[in-house]
């Protein structure tokens, strides 16, 4: 009976990292965070005499390469400096699945 439950769970896991095989070789070529969902956003270039003019704020955005266990290889991510703080303390396979079911990495 113990063979068998395990079995339908490794049935169940093996198709679950496959979704997220094919959902991270999609990546978008944008100044998007994939975990955190950062991107630009716009304010204002102020000069010495004061005149504003319309600039643009990029997030710090790196290319990385993460390694995760579950789906046993390397994972190529763009991520902020705060995604990757956020990974080390998470583990890269728990933000991956939190950055899906926010909505962010589609």
């Amino acid at each position: 009976m113990g063979i068998e439950v395990d079995l339908k769970k490794s049935i169940f896991l093996h198709s679950y990292f496959e979704k997220y095989k094919a959902l991270l070789k999609k990546i978008e070529m944008s100044r998007v965070c994939q975990i955190t969902g950062k991107k630009a956003i716009v304010g204002n270039h102020v000069s010495h005499s004061n005149v504003k003019t319309k600039r643009k704020f990029n997030p710090n955005l790196h290319d990385k390469k993460f390694f995760v266990p579950e789906l046993g290889g390397w994972v190529m991510l763009k991520v902020s400096a705060k995604a990757i703080r956020n990974i080390s303390k998470k583990g890269a396979w728990n933000a991956i699945v939190d950055a899906h079911k926010k909505g962010i990495l589609k």
